[in-house]
């Protein structure tokens, strides 16, 4: 599906603008473009450091949201597109859907604060903040599990999206 910029890759079916749109300016941590397209200009590791455009990794001109990820005996960096709802990322090829992994800053190495379970998946989800506060009220919600799609943003304690992908049909 191309959304109303033009890109195909975003996944508009399950992803849902929930609450109001995050602040602005050019120190923003998100923009919301068309009121469709969200893009994640930063995000913040346990102990304050950056993990957007720490590699040359762009998504449609955009720099990538870096984690480090540990799965199935292996270690890498893994390149998220920062826009939400696109299931783009570079890095752990061949890794099977399903599995469980370890999240953890690029920079520090430091594992990436969990944030429990939410409904009755077995994904637990981990921390990337928006801001240098660290601040609870202001980040993403990322599952541990490779290949399912769902995440959330929270700003300013407000759900800003959410995006959850049907767990069967493919990607």
């Amino acid at each position: 599906m191309v959304d109303a910029m033009g890109r195909e890759n975003v996944d508009v079916e399950n992803l849902e603008i929930t609450g109001a749109k995050p602040s602005g300016g050019p120190d923003a941590p998100l923009t919301v473009s068309d009121d469709v397209i969200i893009v994640v200009n930063q995000a913040y590791g346990p102990k304050g450091d950056q993990l957007v455009g720490i590699s040359d990794v762009t998504f449609d001109g955009f720099p990538a949201v870096t984690v480090r990820v540990r799965a199935a005996g292996r270690d890498e960096q893994v390149h998220l597109s920062p826009i939400h709802g696109d299931r783009r990322k570079k890095g752990m090829d061949g890794l099977a859907d399903g599995t469980k992994c370890e999240l953890l800053c690029p920079v520090s190495g430091e594992p990436l604060p969990p944030v429990g379970q939410i409904g009755d998946g077995e994904a637990e989800y981990k921390a990337i903040y928006l801001t240098t506060k660290l601040d609870e009220g202001s980040m993403i919600y990322l599952s541990d599990t490779w290949g399912h799609h769902h995440s959330r943003i929270v700003d300013n304690n407000e759900m800003i999206s959410l995006w959850v992908a049907a767990e069967t049909g493919g990607e």
